[in-house]
């Protein structure tokens, strides 16, 4: 007998789950013990500090209980994002009872034993987290920090034709920068390739003390706001149940019903034509069948209702008849058996199998997950046995190996970034694929290498947005590469923090997949700068990362072209990892073969043996490099020295892999202290030259035996000035780096003084020419590697 999903029954048996899920979610607030209430609660029963989000929860609990009746109703692949993610009962609570936890955690069963567990783990020691965390199965999207829900959506549906993420966003949320430019998403979503996404905005009129702003808009308004960004609205309010269960389950049909005939239409003429997709708002009271007030002042419908709304604890149950009475509301005893599980007729309106969005597979890395297909690195490399003398553009040879990446990877690889893919120089791209775009393209020039199905989506200026699309594509199990200028990753930097520790949670859980590493590439660096000025100067990126967990972070800084080529196969195989890589996308001398590029991708940094003459015997300096320009100045350093003083033993190394540098204490891949001996001795003066902020290479020193350390990297100087002055108002240029060597290198004290002088003499003519001509001067254009061998 088919099931009549409009009946007046069926809503009944909703309301009762829905109750069911509210006294799971408030049980997890406030309770260790008498999970089901067989006796008046005392104060053992009660947590000693209950902490913890009630406001968004009720809502949300309806607005999941009726995504699963039109998953059951039209047989949907849906999951479920949650915006307010700091409400973790939600994907707790509807993860529980749909069976999905405890097949995650067999000890959390599904009787008055398991939700005993389940209330006293969550938001305690040891526990649960009270946000939606990697923890909890059916989640891509902790939530905590607020504003991403839409853009990991889209990230998510991007190639998945077959799935609507539903996407649920607070109200407060929708006031965040990233949300606000999130809704620009439908820009880039194709309706025949990729899925939808259904953003349901849960607007219950309040954040933690103050209203929210669209929910004093009127209905007319925000009809006008989400229209004149694409978007066709619905709304629906109540707090009445009975009232309210037939207008949302009409408002979904119909807007499951719109999004099918969308796709349908498209997948069967061809027209991709940026379609009006539906959103949802849902007006109900914050804390919604909460306490209606408490000493005098209104609880549900205001602010006061986000956290924990009735003060009971272990050594304070002065209220607790008002929490017995609260929790008794929602009747128990009618919804859980004399086990403690839910009894049949509502376990039977879950979803079942994969159709639970809590077991959707898309949620632990996606259905189809693969690794990539990598060309080969060697076919693109260049021939450098001239040191120096051929001067190429990394990312424009790069680009030729992503361009065959994607050839070979057509339905699980893309390239994210905010507005930036030619300027950061990756042409090769374009020679296989345009921008994916389905907003008008203009036919006479306009525009270009745009369309509506592409495999690079970088039309949107916002680093928010290309990063959390990127996050919410390797989520799901593919593989992506986000691009952007240096100082505005700084924009996204807790974006990346976020990420990091959704890995290091997921990392913990024996039923998670690992996820495809998230690959950001920095390319307008601070010593590449051109017509940008100090704006465009900030590589603080490389320390905020390098602060995690080894485990998860690593950090590249390609010299030069074939590093860059040699150091991919490690970047884009990866698992759990953030890759950083610090790029040049301007003309630059190329120096390493690429079988030494090899070895420096291998072991993260080499002795260069052509830069170096401490041949058997002990250097009287080591120098160091980590980044094009700190490699090119160090290299153009030592041949002044070589010049100058033929006799000094020079040891040159280039590192690739930063991180390796650290304590194995500190990081697992670390090098040991015996092999870091052998390459920075234990007490000769190492010049390490940095493409980022200096302390970051004095911290990773600070463990290890030799202590003789100069650092020259960014100092926080610079304007709109040559590209070399870039490097000299920082010190990291070849004349200052000189000086600075050859003063500190015991036993040339006396030999040094007309050296050093003439180093001024230069950085003083450099300062004046630029002044006058506005280039830098010719012995720097002009100066090519010399072999000091």
């Amino acid at each position: 007998m088919a099931t009549d999903y409009s009946s007046q029954a069926y809503f009944d048996k909703m309301t009762a789950y829905w109750r069911a899920a509210n006294y799971i979610s408030v049980g997890q607030l406030y309770l260790v013990a008498n999970p089901l209430l067989r006796r008046p609660l005392d104060s053992d029963d009660v947590k000693y500090y209950p902490i913890g989000h009630w406001g968004t929860i009720s809502g949300q609990n309806f607005i999941y209980t009726h995504l699963n009746r039109i998953i059951n109703k039209y047989d949907l692949n849906m999951f479920y994002i949650e915006g307010p993610g700091h409400g973790g009962q939600v994907m707790l609570s509807n993860a529980y009872l749909d069976g999905t936890y405890t097949e995650k955690y067999p000890n959390i069963s599904q009787d008055e034993k398991g939700m005993q567990i389940l209330f006293k783990r969550f938001s305690f020691p040891g526990g649960a987290a009270s946000h939606a965390n990697a923890q909890i199965p059916g989640s891509i999207h902790e939530g905590g920090e607020l504003g991403y829900t839409l853009s990991h959506a889209t990230g998510a549906v991007l190639d998945n034709p077959d799935v609507i993420a539903a996407a649920v966003t607070g109200d407060g949320e929708t006031e965040t920068g990233p949300l606000a430019a999130s809704w620009f998403s439908n820009t880039f979503i194709n309706p025949i390739n990729d899925g939808a996404v259904l953003p349901i905005v849960h607007m219950n009129g309040f954040k933690i003390s103050n209203p929210t702003i669209l929910s004093r808009k009127s209905d007319d308004d925000l009809r006008k706001y989400f229209e004149g960004m694409g978007w066709e609205p619905y709304f629906v309010e109540g707090d009445d149940p009975d009232k309210l269960n037939p207008i949302m389950a009409k408002t979904l049909d119909t807007v499951i019903e719109k999004i099918k005939a969308i796709q349908k239409h498209a997948r069967e003429t061809g027209d991709t034509t940026m379609p009006h997709w539906p959103v949802v708002i849902v007006r109900t009271p914050k804390g919604w069948t909460g306490p209606k007030t408490w000493n005098g002042e209104p609880i549900e419908g205001s602010f006061r209702a986000h956290q924990i709304p009735i003060p009971v604890k272990r050594d304070d149950m002065t209220h607790k008849e008002s929490l017995e009475d609260w929790l008794k509301s929602y009747k128990p005893e009618e919804l859980f058996d004399d086990n403690g599980t839910l009894i049949p007729e509502l376990q039977a309106l879950t979803p079942k199998g994969d159709k639970r969005m809590a077991a959707n597979p898309i949620t632990n890395v996606g259905y189809h997950a693969k690794p990539l297909v990598l060309p080969n690195f060697k076919d693109y490399a260049l021939d450098n046995s001239k040191r120096g003398q051929n001067v190429q553009q990394d990312m424009i040879i790069w680009s030729d190996y992503l361009r065959d990446m994607i050839k070979l990877n057509p339905d699980n690889f893309r390239v994210f970034g905010p507005d930036e893919t030619m300027s950061n120089r990756l042409y090769g791209l374009f020679e296989a694929t345009d921008r994916q775009w389905v907003e008008p393209i203009d036919q006479n020039g306009g525009d270009e290498k745009m369309a509506p199905a592409g495999r690079i989506i970088d039309s949107q200026l916002s680093e928010h947005q290309a990063e959390g699309f990127t996050e919410g594509y390797t989520l799901t199990g593919r593989h992506g590469l986000f691009t952007s200028y240096e100082a505005f990753l700084r924009v996204v930097d807790s974006m990346l923090t976020q990420h990091f520790k959704w890995m290091r949670e997921a990392a913990k859980e024996q039923w998670h997949k690992p996820y495809p590493s998230l690959n950001v590439v920095s390319t307008s660096t601070s010593f590449q700068q051109d017509h940008n000025g100090y704006t465009h100067q900030d590589p603080g990126i490389l320390t905020h990362l390098a602060e995690k967990k080894g485990e998860f972070i690593r950090e590249y800084l390609p010299a030069d072209a074939n590093s860059l080529l040699a150091i991919s196969p490690k970047v884009f195989s990866s698992q759990n990892t953030i890759n950083l890589l610090i790029t040049s996308k301007q003309p630059r001398p190329q120096f390493y073969s690429i079988e030494e590029a090899e070895v420096l991708a291998e072991n993260g940094l080499k002795r260069i043996d052509w830069a170096s003459n401490d041949d058997g015997v002990e250097p009287d300096v080591v120098i160091a490099a980590a980044g094009t320009e700190p490699n090119m100045e160090s290299l153009a350093a030592i041949n002044l020295l070589h010049d100058n003083f033929p006799d000094l033993k020079i040891r040159f190394i280039n590192v690739v892999d930063l991180l390796k540098l650290k304590s194995p204490d500190r990081d697992p891949r670390g090098l040991s202290d015996d092999d870091f001996d052998r390459y920075f001795t234990t007490d000769k003066p190492v010049f390490f030259g940095f493409h980022g902020f200096e302390d970051l290479i004095r911290d990773i020193f600070f463990d290890r035996h030799n202590h003789n350390l100069h650092v020259h990297g960014y100092r926080e100087e610079g304007a709109i000035t040559t590209p070399f002055d870039m490097r000299v108002v920082n010190e990291l240029d070849r004349f200052h780096l000189a000086k600075d060597i050859i003063a500190h290198v015991p036993g040339y004290a006396q030999k040094s003084a007309g050296f050093i002088q003439k180093m001024d003499d230069t950085l003083q003519y450099h300062h004046d020419y630029i002044r006058e001509t506005g280039e830098d001067i010719q012995e720097v254009l002009d100066w090519t590697w010399q072999d000091i061998k």
